[in-house]
């Protein structure tokens, strides 16, 4: 990813994010940044953040305030802002969990792009991009690509049993194993790291 693009998504989440702490909205910072804020690969092309249902009434009209650009798509587990060209996905009912105050609590909290907040655990975040694969969106890559990037701060067996109901999950299992990306189940996980080693990301570009 280019640098200017880099620093333009970084300058979005900046934004979003002094506007949701103004409006008294807890959020948390998902998806591709999230991985990214954790050590992971360059991220994607949107943001995604995470909040709960009674908040985005409020999230709305605060963003709309600032300028932003914000739609309510038929989806009904999300709301989009658009700050120029880049997309906020602010999702309160993402695939495998509901975004309530147990889960915002136990994220970590991190500074991206010099500015400190929660941050998604990787277990839920390959829970939930596990759990929205299926027959007609069957794509493994990045989430391998995650998984491979940052194999030591997953807790894989609470993961296996989060996505056991799943076929495309139980896929997933046998291609890190493959890989060596995760330990077999009959041999010992890698140590869980606590919140002192997770990396912190300075205000510069990815990578």
């Amino acid at each position: 990813m280019p640098a200017s693009q880099a620093e333009t998504i970084l300058r979005s989440l900046q934004r979003v994010a002094a506007v949701l702490r103004e409006a008294d909205v807890p959020f948390a910072l998902a998806g591709g940044l999230a991985a990214w804020a954790r050590g992971g690969p360059p991220t994607e092309k949107d943001i995604d953040l995470l909040i709960r249902a009674a908040d985005t009434e409020r999230a709305h009209t605060a963003l709309a305030a600032a300028g932003l650009r914000v739609e309510t798509p038929p989806e009904g587990w999300l709301v989009k802002a658009y700050d120029g060209e880049v997309l906020i996905d602010l999702m309160f009912d993402p695939t495998g969990f509901s975004v309530d105050d147990d889960l915002l609590e136990r994220c970590d909290v991190c500074s991206v792009h010099a500015v400190t907040m929660r941050v998604m655990r990787i277990d839920d975040l390959l829970t939930s991009k596990l759990l929205a694969l299926t027959e007609h969106h069957l794509d493994y890559g990045p989430v391998l690509e995650i998984a491979r990037a940052l194999r030591e701060q997953v807790d894989w067996d609470e993961l296996r049993r989060r996505t056991a109901h799943s076929p495309f999950a139980l896929a997933f299992f046998a291609l890190v194993e493959e890989l060596g990306i995760c330990p077999r189940p009959d041999r010992p996980a890698a140590a869980h790291p606590g919140v002192a080693s997770l990396p912190v990301r300075p205000a510069a570009a990815f990578g």
